[in-house]
């Protein structure tokens, strides 16, 4: 059950998207807020993959603090990413860009604490838009702990034929499967882990 403190359950894990600039980011630092407020900052983790654009005078995407100031006591793990569709002139440079993305998210992954109680995850496909990417050691991550939250683009952007967006897909799908819920933004709740 959901209400203005726990936008989200505060059990199991739960799966936030939608297009861009619709609330992903400000939803999931609500959920961190209705988390810290009922049982304080041990055990958090947050891990902040979202690439921060500015495109006509406006911020694409952006961190969890932006709405959320994270107390002393939680572990953040902060991937300063690129955004590749966006960055690069052509697919092979998008290719390269994710892949430093994931190269060095795959270090953060090693320096997160054992074993976390609550895991919040912005812009959770940003590590796995290379080809072969494999979100598994993120979500079994997450399923280690009483609540994960995680937000991801669910929008046209990823629906082209190229490799990262192919990768980004084949990300979402797999997040679809291991997610107790699904929040699409204006759509509301989806207990079946299919996507739709």
């Amino acid at each position: 059950m959901t209400d203005a403190d726990h936008p989200v359950p505060l059990t199991g894990t739960t799966l936030i998207v939608g297009p861009s600039n619709v609330g992903k980011t400000r939803l999931t630092a609500r959920a961190l807020s209705a988390w810290l407020g009922r049982e304080g900052p041990e055990g958090v983790v947050i891990l902040e993959f979202a690439p921060e654009i500015e495109r006509d005078g406006r911020v694409l995407g952006g961190r969890l603090d932006r709405f959320v100031t994270p107390p002393a006591g939680v572990w953040r793990g902060v991937l300063d990413a690129h955004a590749p569709r966006t960055m690069a002139d052509t697919e092979d440079e998008a290719v390269e860009l994710a892949a430093d993305n994931a190269r060095r998210a795959g270090g953060m992954f090693d320096a997160a604490p054992a074993n976390p109680r609550a895991v919040f995850v912005n812009d959770a496909t940003i590590p796995f838009q290379r080809p072969d990417a494999d979100p598994t050691q993120l979500l079994d991550y997450c399923a280690g702990a009483e609540m994960a939250v995680l937000n991801a683009l669910e929008a046209d952007a990823i629906v082209a034929e190229d490799p990262v967006s192919e990768a980004e897909r084949e990300t979402l799908a797999a997040f679809h499967e291991r997610a107790d819920r699904v929040v699409r933004l204006g759509g509301g709740y989806t207990d079946s882990a299919t996507p739709r």
